[in-house]
């Protein structure tokens, strides 16, 4: 079976884990994720993905909700319904008018990029976390970006 995204697996301590990252259009994620679960005969998996409503430098790890209008998350619920963990990566609204799919395309200014260095090992610490203690993960998210 064809998988579209790019994969990468590994270990942390004893679970075996598998990155994706899908390689076609954001609304066609459901695709790779449903071929994930498929192959892997698995549905242990959290998503990841940026989230406009979320200041830059926070993190949220929920179960279930809404797509929030991301397309990714959209195409993802259409074919596992919404119950799914996710971490959301907070970058910010975008500025005046500007288009929203356009904003999240574009590169990190060089003031932001300080915090998007930071931000980055922080976010797979609660990843990594996630598969052993969902609850301290889901605090230590809860507490990034909060000053």
């Amino acid at each position: 079976m064809r998988i579209p995204a790019e994969l990468a697996e590994g270990r942390l301590g004893r679970k075996r884990v598998v990155l994706a990252k899908p390689i076609r259009f954001m609304n066609e994620s459901g695709e790779a994720v449903r071929a994930l679960v498929d192959y892997f005969k698995s549905d242990r998996l959290l998503v990841v993905h940026d989230d406009i409503d979320l200041a830059l430098g926070r993190l949220r790890l929920q179960v279930g909700g809404g797509s929030g209008g991301h397309n990714g998350v959209k195409a993802i619920i259409a074919v596992l319904g919404a119950g799914f963990p996710r971490l959301k990566v907070g970058v910010g609204r975008p500025p005046g008018s500007q288009d929203p799919a356009d904003f999240v395309l574009e590169r990190f200014s060089k003031s932001e990029r300080s915090e998007v260095d930071l931000l980055v090992p922080d976010g797979a610490e609660v990843v990594e976390r996630w598969l052993t203690d969902p609850a301290r993960a889901q605090e230590l998210a809860a507490h990034r970006g909060r000053s």
